[in-house]
C-alpha cells in the first residue's frame, strides 16, 4: 500500500535491493523469501520481538534522486504481487514525467506530493471507524489478518507483547485479541509458533500468579490449556479478555453478534495504539458498572464522572465521592458506598446553578428539584463544563408533565384511559392484599403497635433524608430495611430501590398498551401461563378468586408480549403473585421487568442460565466459607439440588410467606448478595446435622424442615399456611427460627461479601455453565438422531461441532440471513442451529465424497434443496446428517437413489417439492365430503411411509444428461478413471436405448417420432472435464459418442455458412438443456451448451419430451458394470475428512504467512 513518505537514512541495512531505476528502488527484507541464513533468522526474530512493520510488509519501494544519500519510503507490501503492482504503476505513470525535471529537489517534492495525493484519495473511501484508528494500529490489524488468515470482517481490539508457555519454554511474541479470536504469534530463531483459539471455545479464563507462571493468564478450552505471562499490565489485559469472552458466551446463549457502537463520541485526537473497538468496550464496561450501581435501565449511557463532595444536611458535613452524569440522571456515590448514595432524575430537576465559590466551599454547584429539595456539590474540577453538560441533557429531556402530580394519580389516569380498549375495567388500582383484607377480613386484624412504630420510623427517615427517587440512601436506610418494611410502604419502596419507579414514570401508558396487544393472543407462553395461574400461591385468599387470577394473567402475558425472548418461565408466577399483593398491576409489571432484565439476569429464560450460574457461585462460596460442609455436601449432591429453587423464587417457595417477604425487602435494596448470605447462613445453622447425613434425601428433609419453621413474629397479615410445612411436619414440631435473627446472623457471618466479588465469580461460572449446556445440547442431538444414522456417536459429535461452528461464524463473518433469525430457542436442540446454502456448500466441499471439481458447488446446491424440506432456505443438523449418511453409509441402491433424486425437482430447481402424482390431494367440487373423510385422509398422509424405488418419478432426457454430466465429473479424479469412463459409456448407451424403446412402445405409432420432437443429438451427452493431455478428446468421450451413435439418435443438420461453422467450433460438445432449465453456476468453466447464447436453443437440437427412464432401469444398468458397483459400494472415511476440515484454518494461516518462494514450491 502507499504510505506517507518517510525519510530513510540507511537504505540497505537489513534490506536487499531487487529492482532499481534512476528514481526508485524495490527492496525485500532479509530473512523473507529465499535463503537468508543466520542473518535472516536474526532479522525475523528482531522484527517479531520489536513489532516491526517489516514483518507484515516485507517489501518496500524507496525514492532516491541523483547522488543523494537520503531515501524516502513511499510504498510497502505484504506480497510480491502487491508491491509489483505499485512498481509497475510508478514506471508507467511517473518515470517519463520525472525525466523532464532538472532539479532533484523538485523531483522529490513532486513525488512526495503525488504519493500524498493518492493516500488522501484512498482515505476518502475508508469507513469512519477505520479513520479513528491510528496508523500503527491499522498496521497491527493488517498483520493479524495476514498471520492468521482472517477475513476483513475480523476486527482487532488490542494487541500485547507477552510470552506464551509452550511446555516449560516461554516464547516471546504478540497476543492479538479480536472480537472472535485470541491469537498468538512468535518467531524466534526460525521457530514459529502460531495459536488461534475461538472465544466460543473458552471454558475457563483465570488470572493467577505462581512461581512457574508469574502474573499469568490461563485460557482453557475443552481439550487444552494455554498460559500467557510477562504482560506490561496484566489487569487491563485480563479485563479485556473477560469482556470478549462474555460477548462470546452471549453469542452461544442468544446468538447476538457483536455490534459496534456507532454513536460513541469521537476522541478529540487519535489515541495511539487504541482502537475504536477498545474504546467502545471500555465505555460499555463503565456503563454496565454505572447501571448496576444505581439500578438504572439498559439504555442509560454514562457521559462522564468526576470527584467531588456532597453536602449532607442530615449529617451536617461534606462527603467525598464521585458525581456521575448520564443522559437522564445525575448520581452520586460516596467513597464508602454505605455512607451515602443519591439518584437525581433529570425530569425532576428544576434549577442547576453555580453557587458562590469560597475557600471553604470551592467551585460549588447547586441542583434543585421540583419537590423542593436542593443538593450542593463542591470541589468540582471543571465546574463550567459540568454545568454545560447538565444543561445540554436537560434540554434533551422530554416533556416532564407527568411528574407534576403524584405518580399514582397518573398511573390510574393512564389505565382508566385505556379501560375501554384493554377490557379490564375491574382491575384494582390498589394492591390485592389491601383489597382482599378489606373484603374478607374487615377489621379482624387491627394494626399492631410494632407495625405502627415501623411506619413512624420511616416517616422520620423521609423527613430527614427525603422521600421518592431523590432520597438520600445511607446506612440508616439499610437498618430500616433489615428491620422490615411496613406493609403500607412495601410497594412504594420496592419500586424505589429496584429502579422500577424511574422506568414506570418515563413510560406512561406502556403497560396498558401491552395488555391490549396481548389480549386474545395464543402462544406457547400464554398456554404455560394459563396452566400455572392456579398454582400461584393457592393458599393465599387473593388468588382464590377470579379477580386475583385475572390480574396475575394480565401482568404475565404483558411481560411475555414485551420480552418474547423470555416469554414465560416457571417461578415467574410465584414472584409476580407476591408483587401483586403489595403493588398495583402496573407497578408489579415494572418490578417484574426490573427482576428479569436487571436484578436477576438470565434467570427466567428457557435454560435458567442465570440461576445455574448463581448456583455455581453458591457452591464456590460454600467451598470458601464452609469448606468442611462443602466436601460432604458435594458427596451427597445436595447443593445443586437445593439452591436452584431457593434462587429462582427468592425463598418464596420454600419458606413461609411472611418470612420470605422480608428477604424480598432486603433483596430489592441490597441485590443478590442477600440471597447468598441467607443461603450460607441456613447451611451454617444446620452444619452439625448435615455432616451426619448419609444420603441426599435426609439432607433435603433437614433443610426443608428448617426453612418451614422460619417465622416472622412481627407480621400483621392474616396467617397463611405453608403447604410444604404441612406435608413435611413430623410428630414433634421443630423449634421456630426468627427470620430477623436469621437475617442478622447472615450479615454478621457473611456480610463481607461484595457485589464486585459476586460478579467476578459469575463470570467464571457463566463460562462453565454455558459450555456445559452446549455439551448437553450436543449429547441430546446425538442421542436423537443416532438411531436414524449409521455414523458412530463420536462421529456425530464431531459433525455437530463443525456444523455449529458454521452457524456461529455467520454471527460475525456475514451471511445471507443473520444467525439470530435462524436460532429459535423454543425449538428442540435438534433444530435450533441451522445453516444457509453458502455454509452448506463449504461443509459439503470439505466433508462430501462426491466431489466434482468445479461442478461440486452445483451438486451441493441440489442436495441442499433436496434436504430443505420446509423450503425456508435453511438446513438443520438432522437434515445435514441425513444427506451425509446417504453418501457415506448407504449401499449402492441408496447412493444411486440419492444421486437420482439430485437430478429431479426440487433438487434440480427451486420449484416446490416433487410429490408423486398418486399422492396429490384432489378435491372435487361437485362431491361434498364429510369431516371424517378429511380426517382419514389427513391421518393417512401423516403415517410414516418408507419410500421405495417404485415411488421415484421417471427421469426425462434433460435430467438424464445432467446425471451423466455429474457422473463424469465425479470420476475425473478417481484412480480408476478410465475404467469408470468405459463403464458409464456402456451404461449410458444401454439407458438411451431403453428410453427409445419405452418411447416407441408408449407412443404406439410404430416407432415414429411425434411431430415437433427430435431426439437428442450425439453431441448432447457430456464428456469429462479432464481432457487428453495431447490436446485431443480422451477415450471416454469417443466411447460416449460411439454409444450415442449406436443408439441411433438423430443428429442436428450440418451448418453451411462459415460463420455458423465458426460458432459451432467455439463450443464443446457437452450437453443440451432446455431453455432456462439450468443456471449458469451448474456448468463448469470448460462446459458450454450446444446452442446459441442466451435462452434460445439451437435449431435441430431440441430435447425429446417423450423419452424417459425409471430408477429401476438405471439401477439394473449400473449393476452390470463391476467398476461402477465397486465405486458406489466403497465406504468413505468421514474421520479423515473431518480432521482435514479442522486443519483447514491452520493450513490457511500457514499459506498466508509463507514466502513467495514457498508458495511457488507448493504450486508446483
Amino acid at each position: 500500500m502507499w504510505i506517507t513518505p518517510e525519510e530513510v537514512l540507511l537504505a540497505n541495512a537489513l534490506w536487499v535491493s531487487e529492482r532499481a531505476n534512476p528514481f526508485f528502488i524495490l527492496q525485500r527484507r532479509k530473512g523473507h523469501g529465499k535463503g537468508g541464513g543466520i542473518t535472516g533468522l536474526l532479522v525475523g526474530t528482531m522484527d517479531v520481538v520489536l513489532d516491526s512493520s517489516a514483518r507484515v510488509a516485507p517489501y518496500r519501494i524507496l525514492h532516491q534522486t541523483g547522488d543523494s544519500q537520503v531515501f524516502w519510503s513511499i510504498a510497502c507490501g505484504s506480497s510480491r504481487k502487491e508491491i509489483t503492482q505499485h512498481w509497475e504503476w510508478l514506471e508507467a505513470n511517473l518515470l517519463q514525467t520525472l525525466s523532464i525535471f532538472d532539479n532533484d529537489e523538485d523531483i522529490t517534492t513532486f513525488v512526495k506530493g503525488k504519493i500524498s495525493g493518492i493516500i488522501a484519495e484512498e482515505n476518502k473511501s475508508k469507513a469512519a471507524l477505520e479513520d479513528e484508528d491510528s496508523g500503527k494500529f491499522r498496521e497491527a490489524e493488517q498483520k493479524m489478518r495476514k498471520l492468521f488468515g482472517m477475513p476483513d470482517e475480523e476486527k482487532l481490539v488490542n494487541y500485547y507483547s507477552c510470552s506464551y508457555w509452550k511446555g516449560r519454554v516461554p516464547r516471546q511474541g504478540w497476543l492479538y485479541l479480536s472480537i472472535n479470536h485470541i491469537c498468538f504469534y512468535s518467531f524466534l530463531l526460525g521457530k514459529e509458533v502460531t495459536l488461534v483459539v475461538q472465544w466460543t471455545d473458552v471454558t475457563r479464563l483465570e488470572k493467577n500468579a505462581t512461581l512457574v507462571f508469574p502474573e499469568s493468564v490461563r485460557v482453557s478450552t475443552r481439550h487444552t490449556e494455554h498460559y500467557f505471562s510477562m504482560f506490561l499490565n496484566v489487569n487491563d489485559t485480563f479485563k479485556l479478555m473477560e469482556q470478549l469472552a462474555t460477548i462470546a458466551m452471549r453469542q452461544l446463549l442468544d446468538n447476538e453478534g457483536f455490534a459496534a457502537d456507532r454513536s460513541l463520541p469521537k476522541p478529540c485526537k487519535t489515541l495511539k495504539n487504541v482502537s475504536a473497538l477498545k474504546r467502545d468496550l471500555d465505555a460499555r464496561a463503565k456503563n454496565e458498572r454505572y447501571r448496576a450501581l444505581f439500578r438504572l435501565t439498559q439504555d442509560e449511557r454514562l457521559d462522564g464522572h468526576t470527584d467531588c463532595t456532597l453536602w449532607t444536611p442530615f449529617a451536617k458535613m461534606h462527603i467525598v465521592g464521585q458525581l456521575f452524569v448520564s443522559n437522564n440522571y445525575i448520581c452520586f456515590c460516596s467513597r464508602d458506598e454505605d455512607l451515602c448514595q443519591l439518584i437525581i432524575p433529570l425530569r425532576e430537576v428544576s434549577i442547576v446553578e453555580k453557587a458562590d465559590s469560597s475557600s471553604v466551599l470551592p467551585c460549588p454547584v447547586s441542583i434543585s428539584t421540583k419537590n423542593k429539595m436542593t443538593f450542593l456539590f463542591a470541589n468540582l474540577k471543571d465546574r463550567d463544563f459540568l454545568v454545560q453538560r447538565i444543561s445540554d441533557f436537560l434540554q434533551r429531556t422530554p416533556d416532564r408533565l407527568w411528574s407534576d402530580g403524584h405518580p399514582l394519580a397518573l398511573i390510574g389516569h393512564s389505565v382508566s384511559q385505556s379501560e375501554g380498549r384493554c377490557g379490564y375495567s375491574d382491575a384494582p388500582s390498589v394492591p390485592l392484599s389491601v383489597t382482599l383484607c378489606l373484603k374478607l377480613c374487615g377489621s379482624f386484624f387491627p394494626p399492631q403497635t410494632r407495625e405502627k412504630m415501623k411506619e413512624e420510623s420511616w416517616s422520620i427517615h423521609f423527613f430527614e433524608f427525603g422521600r421518592g427517587v431523590c432520597m438520600y440512601r445511607t446506612s440508616k436506610t439499610r437498618e430500616l430495611v433489615l428491620n422490615g418494611i411496613p406493609e403500607s410502604l412495601r410497594g412504594e419502596l420496592w419500586l424505589l430501590f429496584s429502579g422500577a419507579k424511574n422506568e414506570m414514570d418515563t413510560h406512561p401508558g406502556y403497560y396498558a398498551e401491552l395488555v391490549e396487544q396481548a389480549m386474545g393472543r395464543c402462544t406457547l407462553a400464554t398456554e404455560e401461563i394459563e396452566r400455572d395461574l392456579h398454582r400461584s400461591m393457592p393458599e393465599h385468599h387473593a388468588f382464590q378468586n377470579e379477580m386475583g387470577i385475572a390480574a396475575l394473567r394480565r401482568v404475565l402475558t404483558a411481560y411475555a408480549c414485551r420480552n418474547p425472548g423470555i416469554g414465560y418461565c416457571q417461578a415467574m408466577n410465584i414472584v409476580t403473585s407476591v408483587l401483586l399483593l403489595y403493588c398495583t398491576e402496573e407497578e408489579a409489571f415494572w418490578l417484574l421487568v426490573a427482576l428479569c432484565e436487571r436484578m436477576l439476569p438470565d434467570y427466567y429464560n428457557t435454560r435458567v442460565v442465570g440461576a445455574l450460574v448463581d448456583q455455581g457461585v453458591f457452591e464456590e462460596l460454600t467451598r470458601e466459607c464452609l469448606p468442611l460442609l462443602y466436601e460432604h455436601m458435594q458427596e451427597l449432591g445436595v447443593i445443586s439440588t437445593i439452591s436452584l429453587s431457593w434462587f429462582l423464587t427468592l425463598f418464596l417457595s420454600v419458606m413461609p410467606f411472611d418470612s420470605a417477604v422480608l428477604l424480598v425487602d432486603c433483596f430489592f435494596y441490597e441485590g443478590i448478595k442477600v440471597i447468598f448470605q441467607v443461603a450460607l447462613a441456613v447451611l451454617h445453622a444446620n452444619m452439625d446435622t448435615l455432616l451426619g447425613c448419609t444420603d441426599e434425601g435426609e439432607a433435603m428433609t433437614i433443610l426443608g424442615r428448617y426453612l418451614d419453621n422460619v417465622v416472622n413474629k412481627q407480621t400483621v397479615s392474616p396467617p397463611i399456611p405453608h403447604l410444604h410445612a404441612l406435608l413435611t411436619s413430623g410428630n414433634e414440631p421443630p423449634p421456630e427460627i426468627d427470620v430477623f435473627e436469621l437475617i442478622k446472623s447472615s450479615y454478621d457471618k457473611f456480610g463481607s461479601l461484595r457485589a464486585d466479588d459476586i460478579e467476578q465469580m459469575r463470570f467464571k461460572q457463566r463460562l462453565k455453565v454455558i459450555q456445559s449446556l452446549e455439551d448437553t445440547a450436543k449429547r441430546s442431538v446425538v442421542r436423537a438422531i443416532m438411531t436414524d444414522s449409521a455414523f458412530s456417536i463420536e462421529e456425530l459429535e464431531e459433525l455437530y461441532v463443525l456444523f455449529k461452528a458454521k452457524h456461529i461464524m455467520s454471527c460475525y463473518w456475514g451471511a445471507s440471513s443473520t444467525a439470530a433469525e435462524r436460532h429459535d430457542p423454543s425449538l428442540p436442540y435438534l433444530e435450533q442451529y441451522r445453516i444457509d446454502l453458502g455454509q452448506f456448500c463449504q461443509l459439503f466441499g470439505a466433508l462430501g465424497t462426491w466431489l466434482c471439481g468445479t461442478h461440486t458447488a452445483t451438486l451441493a446446491a441440489r442436495l441442499f434443496r433436496l434436504l430443505d424440506g420446509n423450503r425456508d432456505g435453511l438446513v438443520n443438523f438432522k437434515e445435514f446428517v441425513t444427506g451425509l449418511s446417504g453418501m457415506y453409509h448407504g449401499d449402492m441402491t441408496e447412493k444411486l437413489k440419492l444421486l437420482y433424486k439430485l437430478h429431479l425437482p426440487p433438487a434440480q430447481s427451486n420449484h416446490d417439492s416433487l410429490i408423486p402424482s398418486g399422492r396429490h390431494f384432489v378435491v372435487c367440487v361437485s362431491e361434498v365430503k364429510d369431516y371424517k373423510y378429511y380426517l382419514r385422509m389427513w391421518a393417512k398422509e401423516k403415517e410414516p411411509r418408507k419410500e421405495t424405488i417404485k415411488d421415484l418419478p421417471r427421469m426425462n432426457q434433460e435430467q438424464f444428461i445432467e446425471l451423466c454430466k455429474t457422473l463424469y465429473n465425479m470420476f475425473s479424479e478417481d484412480p480408476l478413471e478410465q475404467e469408470l469412463y468405459h463403464a458409464i459409456a456402456t451404461v449410458a448407451s444401454l439407458l438411451l436405448r431403453i428410453g427409445e424403446v419405452g418411447k416407441r412402445f408408449g407412443n404406439g405409432n410404430g416407432g415414429r417420432k411425434p411431430n415437433g420432437a427430435a431426439d437428442a443429438p450425439a453431441a448432447e451427452l457430456p464428456r469429462p472435464e479432464k481432457e487428453d493431455p495431447n490436446g485431443g478428446s480422451g477415450p471416454g468421450q469417443s466411447l460416449v459418442c460411439q454409444a450415442l451413435a449406436e443408439a441411433q439418435l438423430e443428429t442436428p443438420p450440418q451448418q453451411t455458412s462459415d460463420e455458423e461453422v465458426k460458432d459451432d467450433t467455439s463450443v464443446s460438445s457437452y450437453s443440451v438443456v432446455s431453455a432456462g432449465s439450468l443456471q449458469c453456476e451448474d456448468i463448469a468453466d470448460d462446459t458450454v451448451l450446444i446452442g446459441c447464447g442466451g435462452d434460445q436453443q439451437r435449431r435441430g437440437s431440441t430435447l425429446d419430451g417423450d423419452w424417459s427412464i425409471t430408477f429401476e432401469q438405471v439401477l439394473a444398468s449400473m449393476l452390470t458394470e463391476p467398476a461402477l458397483v465397486d465405486y458406489f459400494e466403497k465406504k468413505g472415511d468421514i474421520q479423515a475428512r473431518m480432521a482435514a476440515c479442522k486443519m483447514q484454518r491452520a493450513v490457511e494461516r500457514q499459506v498466508s504467512s509463507s514466502s513467495d518462494h514457498e508458495l511457488a514450491q507448493l504450486s508446483t
